[in-house]
């Protein structure tokens, strides 16, 4: 079924990458060519992707209240990867598996969130579970600045069947959690072959999910709030992580 991407840099990183079929490029009919919009009509032109001008209100049905920035991109689905995929790239990177673990999470804008810093700091792959999670839907690839239609996201049956399958190719599973007795984020080093389990807004991490990580970790806090919401959090254990690896890769960022 084809999508509908939206927002100027969903719809640049998407011809950039080129990783679905593109079909053509929306543009508000009374935009000037300057700025994002003349950005996007100078990559649509280099691929020789069709352009076709609407009217707003198009538009606006297109991102479904989204911000559009007067363009919106018709795609191919999103070209989910296997588990096996990324610690591929692992391998041929010769790096350390660095997975993304997504325990249910519901809000577009926390999954893209977290793939955008997931791309910053030079995650492998993310996973996420198929049935009761949010998928790669246009508002996570907006959410993400496009950065998904770079990353590797794996969509499995079963989040607890992936995870024991890392644990069968040596990889560490952290969950972030919160609680009496867990140990701070700061405590362990997390330079190793790492996923990193990351829990749904509200709920946190399932039973099954947090008695399958081989530890939790907490992130220590000193305010009256006894929690962050997930993509904060997520985003600097993330960051945690590639400083424990001594900034790995950086000179090629």
């Amino acid at each position: 079924m084809p999508e509908f991407l939206y927002g100027h840099w969903a719809v640049i990183e998407a011809m950039r990458s080129r990783r679905r079929q593109l079909d053509s490029l929306m543009i508000h009919e009374r935009a000037d060519k300057r700025g994002s919009i003349g950005d996007a009509l100078t990559m649509a032109d280099e691929i020789n992707l069709p352009v076709q001008r609407v009217q707003r209100r198009i538009l606006d049905d297109l991102a479904k209240g989204g911000n559009h920035q007067g363009m919106a991109l018709r795609v191919g689905g999103y070209p989910y990867c296997d588990l096996e995929d990324i610690l591929a790239t692992a391998a041929r990177r010769d790096e350390k598996p660095f997975v993304l673990l997504l325990d249910l999470l519901k809000d577009p804008q926390n999954v893209g969130a977290l793939i955008r810093v997931s791309d910053a700091v030079g995650v492998h792959g993310i996973v996420i579970q198929e049935r009761r999670s949010v998928a790669v839907t246009p508002a996570v690839v907006n959410a993400s600045s496009g950065a998904v239609e770079h990353s590797q996201v794996a969509q499995v049956p079963n989040l607890v069947a992936a995870m024991r399958q890392l644990k069968q190719n040596d990889v560490w599973l952290v969950g972030l959690d919160v609680g009496a007795n867990i140990p701070p984020l700061d405590k362990t080093d997390l330079n190793m072959s790492l996923g990193l389990v990351m829990g749904s807004e509200g709920e946190g991490l399932r039973r099954l999910v947090r008695d399958t990580c081989d530890l939790l970790l907490t992130l220590p806090m000193r305010g009256a709030v006894g929690s962050l919401n997930v993509a904060t959090a997520g985003a600097i254990a993330l960051y945690a992580a590639w400083s424990a690896r001594s900034w790995q890769g950086w000179a090629h960022a």
